[in-house]
């Protein structure tokens, strides 16, 4: 007969063949590089390397205080800002977590218990034959009580813990770049609701300014009835349009209270007015932005660093579920004192604990759950490549488009502007026409009512220049910093 001993060898040699086997059955999956190509230049823009807009801190981009005062608020108050910011304080926590998965772990324990096993058994007819040196007799109830330490280490051949670590970096840093790329929104947000709000104020007075010249142009009418030289339509048409104006003023105080609201929601704070300039709107230049070449927009869009951290963790889990079709190795120690006495625990060598043992192990057969984990691994890495392609190409369009919508409405705002002139010219001679009996009253309504909608008009465009401006400056990834 072989010895028991020899066997030994044999089962070690089928054990490691069955995880050689494992190791080396591990399927395919299908991975993908991120390829954006884009252009050297931006259309009709000039390539400026040396002081692109992105550059420039939000608070040396925008100067006017009351709006600096806004961002500043907004940047400590703003509700999904701390939420965010939660969220970047629980992925840096993740660091340490998988961190600590591929160190040694070792704990302290301590336990007690009591056992009565039966008469009639194996363990029951060993202690009837068993005598205890002080009381002779083999205790009825057997308390067993230990404490030492204990350890445990699985080994990081694959590194797969490791990877993991580093996934959970890469997502801490993704997390961050969201921070600064809700910081951006941010910032413009609040910049484009100053701008619409100072331009909704610039409306208010255009109405009333228009109102104040009908009044007027009313009052002569008056006088003219009464002199038998007008009738009661015209006295009326002109009286209907001062109250249609008046009406007007309530929907843009209401637009105004709406704006403003707005942006005390975006700084944290309660309903109320918002503190802002009492300059001529229509003064106010839009600030010359430097677009620099695309190539730039890869560091400077913390979308776009974010997609690409992202891309990278992605790739990352891929050998992160790779590794579970490999073997695992751990090892596991302890080391104490176990009796059944408090007596006899702290006696040495009788009552030393001592274990120390390793295992491998690998799946085999029913490996569906981690095939599938695989494969999603894999089509999560394909997605993440994707969107960051998108990411890229979604940055190029909006800087593109905002360079070519600053020059349309640069071009528009020139013409409005010549419009408005001329129309306010045209309501000087209509009136005295009308008052040398030379022009009809109609001529006088509809010339007061086109400057009226001339200068709503250059407003509006004057708002959307300075929009433009902002989104430009967001679009080029400014405005975090």
């Amino acid at each position: 007969m072989i010895p028991t001993c020899c066997n030994y060898p044999a089962g070690l040699v089928a054990v490691v063949s069955l995880l050689f086997i494992a190791s080396c059955s591990v399927p395919q999956v299908v991975t993908r590089a991120a390829e954006v190509p884009i252009p050297d230049t931006f259309p009709a823009a000039t390539a400026d390397t040396t002081e692109i807009a992105a550059g420039r801190r939000w608070d040396d981009f925008f100067t006017d205080p009351y709006l600096l005062g806004l961002i500043d608020t907004a940047l400590v108050n703003n509700k999904e800002v701390n939420i965010l910011l939660q969220r970047i304080a629980v992925a840096r926590n993740e660091i340490q977590a998988r961190k600590g998965e591929y160190l040694p772990t070792v704990n302290a324990g301590l336990g007690t218990e009591v056992e009565k096993v039966g008469r009639y058994t194996r363990n029951g007819a060993l202690e009837e034959s068993l005598e205890i040196n002080e009381d002779r007799a083999f205790p009825e109830f057997l308390t067993n009580i230990q404490f030492g330490l204990y350890a445990s280490w699985e080994l990081d051949v694959w590194k797969q813990l490791r990877n993991a670590r580093k996934v959970a970096v890469l997502e801490y840093l993704a997390t961050v770049e969201g921070r600064n790329f809700l910081i951006t929104n941010l910032v413009a947000e609040i910049a484009d609701s100053y701008f619409e709000l100072l331009a909704l104020d610039s409306e208010l007075d255009n109405i009333e300014r228009n109102i104040a010249i009908q009044e007027d142009a009313l009052r002569v009418v008056n006088l003219m009835q009464q002199a038998g030289r007008s009738n009661t339509l015209a006295v009326r048409r002109f009286e209907a349009e001062v109250q249609k104006n008046r009406s007007e003023t309530y929907r843009v105080r209401q637009d105004i209270a709406a704006v403003e609201n707005r942006i005390n929601f975006l700084t944290g704070r309660l309903p109320g007015p918002v503190a802002r300039t009492s300059d001529d709107f229509l003064a106010l230049q839009p600030v010359s932005v430097a677009t620099g070449i695309p190539s730039q927009l890869l560091r400077n869009r913390p979308d776009i660093r974010q997609a690409e951290l992202e891309m990278a963790a992605a790739d990352l889990d891929v050998d992160v579920a790779r590794a579970n079709f490999l073997p695992s190795f751990g090892i596991r120690a302890g080391l104490g004192y176990q009796a059944f006495n408090l007596r006899y625990l702290l006696k040495t060598p009788e009552s030393l604990l001592l274990s120390l043992a390793g295992d491998a192990m690998a799946p085999l057969v029913n490996r569906n759950a981690i095939e599938a984990e695989y494969q999603n691994a894999g089509a999560r890495q394909v997605q993440a490549a994707y969107e960051y392609e998108q990411t890229v190409l979604d940055a190029y369009r909006e800087v593109a488009t905002e360079i070519s919508n600053i020059d349309k409405l640069a071009d528009a705002y020139r013409l409005k502007e010549e419009q408005v002139a001329m129309l306010d010219e045209a309501i000087e001679v209509s009136n005295k026409l009308f008052q040398s009996t030379r022009a009809e009253y109609l001529e006088v309504l509809l010339t007061q009512r086109d400057a009226l909608e001339a200068r709503t008009d250059l407003i509006e465009t004057r708002k959307e220049q300075l929009a433009a401006t902002v989104n430009l400056y967001q679009a080029l990834g400014g405005g975090w910093k």
